[in-house]
């Protein structure tokens, strides 16, 4: 099994790079994708007021104990169950999971795919999605008023006091971290075919990264 994960801002195109690369696999080779989103921590017990002044930016909010165990599972044939997250209510559903198949290829993305130590181990390849500040919030601002209902002046507070200090605390750092730094995300052709053949030569056996 080959693990890919894929880290970056928020916005920086991270889904569309990891979805680029499961579409060049084709049905050549079965691909598991993994959100780090629905890994977020529940705090059902908490009310919504409360919820809501939880720093969602932070490393420690997420889960990754339990998204390590279901990669340790994988890797054994089992299948695994990710829970789903409502960023609206911002509580995991109770009820529902998601599936998830062991297959020869894992894609993980996420903010802080690689600002943990332990996260970082499970992985083969670690690549960083690097695109511009203004291009990202742009995106951010767009998908949470369409998708998660928000209101620019929601979206402005959160990204001064959360999103911008801990993508430079935490998220930035970790490129450091990082095999391949694709810029401008899902936009960068280049980028998405060099890691689409790093994959196919790792799955091949091949390991020496520099004769592609």
């Amino acid at each position: 099994m080959l693990i890919i994960g894929i880290a970056g801002g928020t916005g920086s195109g991270k889904t569309t790079v990891a979805r680029s690369v499961i579409e060049r696999m084709g049905t050549r080779k079965a691909v598991t994708f993994i959100s780090q989103d629905n890994y977020y921590k529940d705090h059902t017990h908490l009310n919504l007021e409360e919820r809501a002044l939880i720093n969602y930016d932070h490393p420690f909010a997420f889960d990754n104990e339990l998204l390590i165990q279901h990669l340790e599972e994988l890797k054994q044939g089992k299948v695994a169950h990710a829970p789903v997250y409502n960023f609206t209510m911002h509580a995991r559903f109770t009820d529902q999971t998601l599936e998830l198949q062991p297959n020869n290829i894992v894609i993980i993305e996420g903010l802080h795919v690689l600002s943990d130590e332990k996260l970082r181990e499970q992985l083969d390849i670690k690549v960083f999605v690097d695109t511009d500040p203004d291009v990202r919030i742009l995106r951010r601002v767009l998908r949470d008023i369409e998708e998660r209902g928000r209101s620019i002046q929601s979206i402005h507070q959160q990204y001064m006091t959360t999103v911008k200090p801990m993508h430079e605390a935490f998220i930035e750092p970790s490129k450091k971290y990082a095999d391949l730094i694709i810029p401008e995300g899902g936009h960068n052709e280049v980028g998405i075919q060099l890691l689409s053949i790093l994959t196919e030569k790792y799955l091949n056996g091949d390991r020496k990264w520099g004769t592609l």
